[in-house]
């Protein structure tokens, strides 16, 4: 996919370094599939599908919930992932998702 490569390649922040959630984005709850459960979602969400929890002003409403999955606390906002705007948050998680699909061998 060039389109995802030469995203990538303009990528200038630090990779990793956390920072705060960027006000009406929600794209780490709307992008990513969760195949695990959630509250209110047993069986989780598919990638693109709005978490149950996300409202809207595009905040997690379980955040500081005890209750908030393992697998969205560990999905922590940062330069790399974030980028400049919503729109580069949403094509970058959807290249990590559609990057990381499992294979299944027949």
């Amino acid at each position: 996919m060039p389109k995802s490569v030469s995203y990538r390649a303009k990528l200038t922040h630090k990779p990793f370094e956390v920072i705060a959630c960027r006000e009406y984005c929600g794209a780490c709850c709307i992008a990513p599939s969760i195949s695990s459960p959630i509250p209110g979602m047993p069986n989780g969400k598919k990638a693109g599908e709005p978490c149950i929890h996300l409202s809207e002003q595009m905040t997690c409403q379980i955040f500081t919930s005890p209750d908030r999955p393992e697998c969205c606390d560990g999905l922590q906002p940062n330069a790399e992932m974030c980028g400049d705007s919503r729109e580069q948050a949403l094509r970058f998680l959807g290249i990590l998702e559609a990057d990381t699909i499992p294979v299944i061998k027949l």
